[in-house]
């Protein structure tokens, strides 16, 4: 009975808006318009397009315009009613784009019949959210280059106690033309996947009774893509300033110690503080527990037990760096990879300590961001079976960002306004 309902009030929500979208032929003063040629372009009849709305089929009658000159027409009112192009009406591209982003495009198809009782195809749903996520790209890319050209917005508002940035990275699966000439992990094999970076900001106020810091509730934002560290850069860097960067009391940089995240942070964060990942510190000294110990477990434990509570969660770093530099082995390779592990902990050693962090009631951990790879981007781009164009991937990684951003109302009032 509900959906007979339902139906009913389609069908009568459709008749209503059909007549309002038909026009009458423009007054004899508004029949001419300006034509991208630098012509004139003037009036010739009506002519009508079907448009999926969110009510239903409609049939929309308006008048057209044809330059003599250059010969191109346009539909005037189709770009004021934003359907310019489209037989989808800005209601129903907004639920495509927004299904879209959440779940595979055939899952989306099926949500828009079930949920809005519209019927449209897996390629509509994967065109129109891929369309909508490039429109936010490319707004992006105009903020960043504002941000550029030092022509920031003031963002007025409360000082913010401690302000964090996280980056981290992870692979999405790609079309085979993607990754022509790249190499994988495993020498000697082609790359299947290209990185993905992530970036994430969010507000710290307050601590535990143990001095164990505490994220803000709903503080934290996304951006990110796959691009170059330089352009990622510039991303971080626009949205850390959209959030409060510079009122922020405190400000402060997590990151494993990938060269790429801390080349950014000497760039665009110099006054930040800088810590890497506590548990990716250690799962570095594990290495060298695994490179001197192999095959033998307990031994791993105990030697992993000592150097780690007494070094490296006290923020000892030199004299852990000293301890690896005066292991000997007669392996080449256990050599290689153990001097590796203490030139990676002694150029790190001023973002390691732990203890100064600690008293500060600072995170010392990048979980934030981790968890963000696999929401934001693995849970959606990461499924079996999927490979993506860099272009479909950025485009869709927009799209989630804004809606877990909690942007993506305020990009389709942006759109409205325009």
């Amino acid at each position: 009975m509900e959906a007979a309902v339902r139906s009913s009030m389609h069908q009568a929500g459709a008749a209503v808006l059909q007549q309002l979208l038909k026009f009458d032929p423009p007054r004899s003063e508004q029949r001419q318009v300006p034509c991208c040629c630098g012509h004139t372009a003037k009036y010739l009849e009506l002519r009508s397009k079907l448009v999926l709305s969110a009510v239903g089929e409609v049939q929309c009658v308006r008048p057209y315009f044809l330059c003599e000159r250059c010969h191109v027409g346009q539909f005037p009112v189709d770009v004021e009613l934003d359907i310019e192009n489209t037989e989808f009406s800005p209601g129903v591209r907004r639920m495509q784009a927004l299904v879209g982003q959440q779940v595979p495009f055939d899952h989306g198809r099926a949500q828009m019949q079930i949920l809005a009782g519209l019927e449209v195809t897996t390629k509509s749903v994967e065109r129109t959210a891929e369309a909508i996520g490039d429109d936010i790209v490319q707004r992006e890319k105009k903020e960043v280059q504002k941000a550029l050209q030092l022509d920031l917005p003031v963002v007025m508002g409360e000082p913010i106690p401690i302000l964090y940035v996280q980056m981290d990275g992870t692979g999405v699966p790609v079309v085979k033309k993607e990754t022509a000439g790249r190499q994988g992990k495993t020498e000697g094999l082609p790359a299947h996947t290209r990185e993905a970076k992530l970036g994430c900001v969010f507000t710290q106020t307050t601590w535990d009774q143990e001095g164990y810091a505490i994220r803000d509730s709903d503080s934290t934002t996304y951006t990110g893509a796959i691009e170059t560290a330089v352009e990622f850069g510039k991303r971080i860097y626009r949205e850390a300033w959209k959030r409060g960067w510079s009122r922020a009391k405190k400000k402060v940089v997590i990151g494993d110690g990938a060269e790429w995240i801390w080349n950014l942070v000497a760039e665009h964060f110099p006054d930040a503080i800088q810590i890497v990942d506590l548990y990716h510190a250690r799962q570095h000294l594990w290495e060298v527990a695994r490179q001197r110990y192999p095959h033998e477990e307990v031994k791993q434990k105990t030697w992993m037990k000592v150097h780690q509570k007494r070094l490296l969660d006290k923020g000892k770093i030199e004299k852990l760096v000293g301890v690896l530099r005066s292991i000997h082995t007669a392996n080449p390779q256990m050599a290689e990879k153990i001097c590796t592990e203490a030139d990676y902990f002694e150029r790190n050693a001023e973002r390691m300590r732990y203890p100064k962090f600690r008293r500060q009631h600072l995170f010392v951990g990048s979980g934030v961001i981790e968890a963000g790879c696999k929401t934001v981007i693995g849970s959606r781009l990461k499924q079996s079976g999927m490979f993506w164009t860099v272009r479909g991937a950025n485009a869709i990684l927009a799209l989630r960002c804004s809606h877990f951003n909690g942007r993506f109302e305020d990009y389709w009032e942006g759109r409205r306004a325009a």
